[in-house]
């Protein structure tokens, strides 16, 4: 098990992380040669080796959701990649699966709406993603690919949170998460 220790403080952005993201996945796969430099400049060029680099916001709510959406458009422009808005539908048993409590149509001009609000400072590709589930975890970690960059929000507090566990979730299975802060007007 490989650790990575990340700047923070007033010298650290989301750029810088990313790039320290991107060179420890490449060094820790066995049998890749790595250049840091040439390879970090090719990843942050192209999004990712192997095409586009996607984004994956998980929505939660919609202020904290806006926050993660402007968060992810920037680290996307930074390097060239989309975002992918995830938003789980939960359907409660006593209903069939495909026929949750609000309409999927409305929920996917609703979801639309919000990823064209969220990433209108900058024009970035953003593809909407809506799946009816039973359990929000097990579809967002069925859903995802392998080692996906997932920025999601999370508010603050001392005691565990639904979020902060999803979070600890998609790291444990390899998964990249960034959480931004959601401060909720009371």
């Amino acid at each position: 098990m490989s650790s990575l220790l990340l700047p923070h403080g007033s010298g650290a952005n989301l750029k810088t992380v990313v790039t320290m993201i991107v060179q420890h996945e490449q060094l820790s796969r066995p049998g890749r040669v790595f250049s840091a430099n040439r390879s970090a400049q090719n990843t942050l060029e192209t999004g990712h080796p192997g095409g586009p680099l996607d984004v994956v916001v998980m929505f939660t709510d919609v202020p904290g959701t806006l926050k993660a959406l402007k968060t992810a458009a920037e680290l996307a422009h930074n390097l060239n990649g989309r975002i992918r808005l995830l938003a789980p539908q939960v359907v409660p048993y006593p209903l069939p699966l495909d026929s949750p409590q609000v309409s999927r149509q409305f929920n996917e001009r609703r979801f639309q709406t919000l990823a064209a609000d969220g990433s209108a400072p900058v024009l970035i590709d953003t593809r909407v993603e809506m799946c009816l589930c039973r359990d929000r975890d097990a579809a967002v970690c069925q859903t995802l690919g392998s080692e996906a960059l997932v920025v999601m929000a999370a508010r603050r507090s001392w005691l565990p949170t639904a979020e902060k566990a999803l979070a600890r979730k998609l790291r444990q299975k390899g998964h990249h998460v960034i959480l931004v802060d959601s401060e909720r007007s009371k």
